[in-house]
Protein backbone atom coordinates (compact mmCIF):
# COMPACT_ATOMS: atom_id res chain seq x y z
CA UNK A 1 0.00 0.00 0.00
CA UNK A 2 1.32 3.54 -0.76
CA UNK A 3 2.48 5.53 1.67
CA UNK A 4 1.93 8.87 -0.82
CA UNK A 5 0.15 9.17 -4.08
CA UNK A 6 2.35 10.92 -6.82
CA UNK A 7 -0.46 13.08 -7.57
CA UNK A 8 -0.15 14.76 -3.92
CA UNK A 9 3.06 16.38 -4.66
CA UNK A 10 2.83 20.26 -5.20
CA UNK A 11 3.80 20.06 -8.87
CA UNK A 12 2.81 23.64 -9.04
CA UNK A 13 5.78 24.44 -6.88
CA UNK A 14 8.12 23.96 -9.62
CA UNK A 15 11.20 26.71 -9.66
CA UNK A 16 13.52 26.42 -12.47
CA UNK A 17 15.48 28.76 -11.28
CA UNK A 18 16.11 26.83 -8.01
CA UNK A 19 17.52 23.97 -10.21
CA UNK A 20 20.97 22.83 -10.09
CA UNK A 21 21.74 21.70 -13.49
CA UNK A 22 24.09 18.91 -12.56
CA UNK A 23 21.48 16.90 -10.29
CA UNK A 24 19.31 16.71 -13.52
CA UNK A 25 20.82 13.88 -14.66
CA UNK A 26 21.33 12.00 -11.69
CA UNK A 27 17.17 11.87 -11.19
CA UNK A 28 16.80 10.96 -15.46
CA UNK A 29 18.92 8.10 -14.43
CA UNK A 30 17.22 7.31 -10.66
CA UNK A 31 13.55 7.83 -12.30
CA UNK A 32 14.99 4.78 -14.57
CA UNK A 33 16.29 2.23 -12.07
CA UNK A 34 13.44 3.07 -9.68
CA UNK A 35 11.09 2.39 -12.90
CA UNK A 36 12.55 -1.47 -13.16
CA UNK A 37 10.97 -2.59 -9.98
CA UNK A 38 8.41 -4.54 -10.98
CA UNK A 39 11.07 -7.12 -12.88
CA UNK A 40 12.77 -7.07 -9.24
CA UNK A 41 9.77 -8.40 -7.64
CA UNK A 42 9.36 -11.04 -10.27
CA UNK A 43 13.00 -12.38 -9.50
CA UNK A 44 11.50 -12.29 -5.85
CA UNK A 45 8.45 -14.04 -6.25
CA UNK A 46 10.14 -16.86 -7.90
CA UNK A 47 12.97 -17.10 -5.17
CA UNK A 48 10.45 -17.02 -2.43
CA UNK A 49 7.73 -18.96 -4.68
CA UNK A 50 6.28 -20.83 -1.31
CA UNK A 51 5.55 -17.69 1.01
CA UNK A 52 2.85 -15.62 0.10
CA UNK A 53 3.49 -13.25 2.56
CA UNK A 54 6.79 -12.45 1.28
CA UNK A 55 5.41 -12.45 -2.69
CA UNK A 56 2.66 -9.72 -1.37
CA UNK A 57 5.35 -7.35 0.58
CA UNK A 58 6.93 -7.93 -2.96
CA UNK A 59 4.04 -6.79 -4.77
CA UNK A 60 4.01 -4.15 -2.86
CA UNK A 61 7.06 -2.69 -2.76
CA UNK A 62 7.35 -2.91 -6.29
CA UNK A 63 3.90 -0.52 -6.88
CA UNK A 64 6.09 2.08 -4.38
CA UNK A 65 9.03 1.48 -7.13
CA UNK A 66 7.48 2.42 -9.76
CA UNK A 67 5.82 5.38 -8.68
CA UNK A 68 9.39 6.79 -7.48
CA UNK A 69 10.58 6.58 -11.11
CA UNK A 70 7.26 8.39 -12.17
CA UNK A 71 7.79 11.24 -10.04
CA UNK A 72 11.70 11.35 -10.61
CA UNK A 73 10.92 11.19 -14.15
CA UNK A 74 8.00 14.01 -14.29
CA UNK A 75 10.36 16.18 -11.99
CA UNK A 76 13.40 15.46 -14.86
CA UNK A 77 10.81 16.72 -17.39
CA UNK A 78 9.81 19.75 -15.79
CA UNK A 79 13.77 20.84 -15.64
CA UNK A 80 14.74 19.56 -19.01
CA UNK A 81 11.24 19.69 -21.33
CA UNK A 82 13.79 18.20 -24.15
CA UNK A 83 13.82 14.91 -22.95
CA UNK A 84 12.03 12.02 -24.11
CA UNK A 85 11.64 10.48 -20.21
CA UNK A 86 9.78 6.96 -22.20
CA UNK A 87 11.89 6.98 -24.86
CA UNK A 88 14.76 7.16 -22.90
CA UNK A 89 13.52 4.13 -20.53
CA UNK A 90 12.50 1.79 -24.23
CA UNK A 91 15.61 2.21 -24.54
CA UNK A 92 17.27 0.74 -21.12
CA UNK A 93 14.81 -1.59 -21.21
CA UNK A 94 15.61 -3.11 -24.53
CA UNK A 95 19.42 -3.48 -23.10
CA UNK A 96 19.16 -4.21 -19.76
CA UNK A 97 16.93 -7.05 -17.89
CA UNK A 98 17.59 -9.25 -14.96
CA UNK A 99 16.66 -12.81 -14.90
CA UNK A 100 13.47 -13.36 -13.65
CA UNK A 101 13.31 -17.05 -13.96
CA UNK A 102 14.80 -18.50 -11.49
CA UNK A 103 14.27 -21.03 -8.97
CA UNK A 104 16.83 -19.86 -6.01
CA UNK A 105 18.48 -16.64 -4.96
CA UNK A 106 21.60 -15.56 -7.17
CA UNK A 107 23.12 -14.87 -3.36
CA UNK A 108 23.39 -18.39 -2.30
CA UNK A 109 20.20 -18.49 0.17
CA UNK A 110 17.05 -16.35 0.69
CA UNK A 111 18.72 -14.64 3.90
CA UNK A 112 21.87 -13.57 1.46
CA UNK A 113 18.73 -12.11 -0.85
CA UNK A 114 17.40 -10.14 1.77
CA UNK A 115 20.80 -9.07 2.98
CA UNK A 116 21.74 -7.51 -0.28
CA UNK A 117 18.15 -5.92 -0.44
CA UNK A 118 18.90 -4.16 2.81
CA UNK A 119 22.07 -3.15 0.92
CA UNK A 120 20.28 -1.65 -1.96
CA UNK A 121 17.87 -0.06 0.34
CA UNK A 122 20.65 1.56 2.80
CA UNK A 123 22.15 3.33 -0.61
CA UNK A 124 18.65 4.55 -1.75
CA UNK A 125 16.75 5.78 1.48
CA UNK A 126 20.81 7.57 1.78
CA UNK A 127 21.22 8.94 -1.96
CA UNK A 128 17.92 10.72 -2.02
CA UNK A 129 18.24 12.19 1.50
CA UNK A 130 21.72 13.26 -0.01
CA UNK A 131 20.00 14.28 -3.23
CA UNK A 132 16.94 16.42 -1.62
CA UNK A 133 19.12 17.99 1.25
CA UNK A 134 21.73 18.86 -2.14
CA UNK A 135 18.65 20.54 -3.53
CA UNK A 136 16.92 24.23 -3.62
CA UNK A 137 14.00 23.30 -5.74
CA UNK A 138 11.35 22.72 -3.81
CA UNK A 139 9.48 20.51 -5.99
CA UNK A 140 12.83 18.07 -5.92
CA UNK A 141 13.10 18.59 -2.18
CA UNK A 142 9.73 16.61 -1.24
CA UNK A 143 9.61 14.02 -3.70
CA UNK A 144 12.83 12.97 -2.39
CA UNK A 145 12.12 13.39 1.39
CA UNK A 146 9.42 11.46 0.57
CA UNK A 147 11.21 8.68 -1.42
CA UNK A 148 14.45 8.43 1.01
CA UNK A 149 10.95 7.47 3.37
CA UNK A 150 9.61 4.98 1.62
CA UNK A 151 12.93 3.24 1.02
CA UNK A 152 13.86 3.26 4.97
CA UNK A 153 10.84 1.41 5.49
CA UNK A 154 11.73 -0.91 2.49
CA UNK A 155 14.67 -1.52 4.32
CA UNK A 156 12.87 -2.65 7.36
CA UNK A 157 10.56 -4.62 5.70
CA UNK A 158 13.51 -6.33 4.07
CA UNK A 159 15.06 -6.82 7.07
CA UNK A 160 12.60 -8.38 9.07
CA UNK A 161 11.96 -11.48 6.72
CA UNK A 162 15.70 -11.67 6.54
CA UNK A 163 15.70 -12.32 10.79
CA UNK A 164 12.67 -14.95 9.96
CA UNK A 165 14.82 -16.74 7.66
CA UNK A 166 18.13 -16.15 9.41
CA UNK A 167 16.44 -18.34 12.34
CA UNK A 168 16.77 -20.96 9.33
CA UNK A 169 19.44 -20.53 7.21
CA UNK A 170 21.79 -19.70 10.62
CA UNK A 171 24.15 -18.04 8.11
CA UNK A 172 27.28 -16.69 10.03
CA UNK A 173 27.83 -12.74 11.17
CA UNK A 174 31.30 -13.12 8.14
CA UNK A 175 28.93 -14.91 5.45
CA UNK A 176 26.56 -12.38 6.30
CA UNK A 177 29.39 -9.28 5.94
CA UNK A 178 30.87 -11.10 3.08
CA UNK A 179 27.26 -11.09 0.70
CA UNK A 180 26.69 -7.40 2.23
CA UNK A 181 30.16 -6.60 0.98
CA UNK A 182 29.35 -8.27 -2.52
CA UNK A 183 26.18 -6.09 -2.77
CA UNK A 184 27.42 -2.54 -2.40
CA UNK A 185 30.55 -3.83 -5.13
CA UNK A 186 27.61 -4.24 -7.63
CA UNK A 187 26.74 -0.25 -7.43
CA UNK A 188 29.31 -0.13 -10.16
CA UNK A 189 27.54 -2.91 -12.60
CA UNK A 190 25.62 -1.90 -16.05
CA UNK A 191 22.40 -1.05 -14.51
CA UNK A 192 23.24 2.17 -13.40
CA UNK A 193 25.79 2.72 -16.10
CA UNK A 194 23.61 1.89 -18.69
CA UNK A 195 20.34 3.96 -17.13
CA UNK A 196 22.82 7.43 -16.49
CA UNK A 197 23.72 6.42 -20.20
CA UNK A 198 20.29 5.95 -21.67
CA UNK A 199 19.40 9.04 -19.91
CA UNK A 200 21.80 11.37 -21.01
CA UNK A 201 22.99 10.54 -24.14
CA UNK A 202 21.12 10.58 -27.73
CA UNK A 203 19.87 7.71 -29.35
CA UNK A 204 22.64 5.90 -30.87
CA UNK A 205 25.88 7.07 -29.49
CA UNK A 206 27.83 4.03 -28.41
CA UNK A 207 27.65 3.04 -24.46
CA UNK A 208 31.27 3.14 -22.68
CA UNK A 209 30.24 1.74 -19.35
CA UNK A 210 33.51 2.76 -17.53
CA UNK A 211 33.31 6.19 -18.57
CA UNK A 212 29.22 6.76 -17.87
CA UNK A 213 29.54 5.01 -14.56
CA UNK A 214 32.55 7.45 -13.85
CA UNK A 215 30.26 10.17 -15.05
CA UNK A 216 27.34 9.06 -12.55
CA UNK A 217 29.70 8.45 -9.67
CA UNK A 218 31.49 12.09 -10.04
CA UNK A 219 28.03 13.95 -9.76
CA UNK A 220 26.68 11.62 -7.34
CA UNK A 221 28.93 11.06 -4.80
CA UNK A 222 29.49 14.84 -4.62
CA UNK A 223 26.17 15.37 -3.05
CA UNK A 224 27.02 12.87 0.18
CA UNK A 225 28.66 14.45 3.55
CA UNK A 226 29.40 12.39 6.30
CA UNK A 227 26.56 12.28 8.04
CA UNK A 228 24.82 10.11 5.38
CA UNK A 229 27.66 7.84 5.96
CA UNK A 230 26.72 7.39 9.49
CA UNK A 231 23.76 6.35 8.88
CA UNK A 232 24.27 4.58 6.05
CA UNK A 233 26.59 2.65 7.63
CA UNK A 234 25.16 2.28 11.00
CA UNK A 235 21.97 0.30 8.41
CA UNK A 236 24.42 -1.92 6.97
CA UNK A 237 26.03 -2.79 9.97
CA UNK A 238 22.73 -4.19 11.30
CA UNK A 239 21.95 -5.65 8.92
CA UNK A 240 24.89 -7.86 8.72
CA UNK A 241 24.72 -8.44 12.31
CA UNK A 242 27.22 -5.86 13.52
CA UNK A 243 26.60 -3.02 16.60
CA UNK A 244 24.70 0.04 14.32
CA UNK A 245 26.80 2.22 16.62
CA UNK A 246 30.01 2.22 18.41
CA UNK A 247 33.63 2.87 17.75
CA UNK A 248 33.77 0.04 15.27
CA UNK A 249 30.45 1.85 13.39
CA UNK A 250 31.68 5.36 13.73
CA UNK A 251 35.35 4.21 12.11
CA UNK A 252 34.04 2.45 9.72
CA UNK A 253 31.98 5.19 8.12
CA UNK A 254 34.87 7.46 8.38
CA UNK A 255 36.89 5.83 6.53
CA UNK A 256 33.88 5.00 4.04
CA UNK A 257 33.72 8.98 3.37
CA UNK A 258 37.29 9.48 2.82
CA UNK A 259 37.27 6.82 0.01
CA UNK A 260 34.67 8.42 -1.31
CA UNK A 261 36.23 11.38 -1.40
CA UNK A 262 38.78 9.67 -3.22
CA UNK A 263 36.77 7.67 -5.83
CA UNK A 264 34.90 10.63 -5.89
CA UNK A 265 38.18 12.75 -7.58
CA UNK A 266 39.31 9.97 -9.95
CA UNK A 267 35.77 9.32 -11.31
CA UNK A 268 35.66 13.28 -12.00
CA UNK A 269 39.12 13.48 -13.71
CA UNK A 270 38.17 9.94 -15.66
CA UNK A 271 34.69 11.46 -16.79
CA UNK A 272 36.41 14.77 -17.57
CA UNK A 273 38.72 12.76 -20.26
CA UNK A 274 35.66 10.14 -21.37
CA UNK A 275 32.17 11.41 -21.05
CA UNK A 276 30.66 13.71 -23.37
CA UNK A 277 26.54 13.86 -23.80
CA UNK A 278 24.96 15.10 -20.74
CA UNK A 279 21.55 17.30 -21.73
CA UNK A 280 21.16 18.02 -17.99
CA UNK A 281 21.11 21.65 -16.92
CA UNK A 282 18.92 22.96 -19.46
CA UNK A 283 16.52 24.08 -17.68
CA UNK A 284 13.45 26.15 -18.80
CA UNK A 285 10.32 27.09 -17.32
CA UNK A 286 7.48 24.77 -17.99
CA UNK A 287 3.88 24.23 -16.57
CA UNK A 288 3.13 21.54 -14.34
Amino acid sequence: MKHWHIDQIAWDRFDPDKVDPAIVPLVKAAAMVERNGNDYADYLCNVFRDDPDFQMAARNWAVEEVQHGEALGRWAALADPGWDYPAAFARFRKDFRIETSVDASVRGSRTGELIARCMVETGTSSYYTALGEGSEEPVLVEVCRLIAADEYRHFKLFYDHMRRYLGREKLSVMERVRIGLGRIGETEDDELALAFHCANRAEGAPYDRRAAIAAYMAKAMSYYRQHHLDRGVGMIFKAVGLPPRGRMSGLAARAAYRFMLFKQKRNEAFAARTWQGDRGGTVTARAA
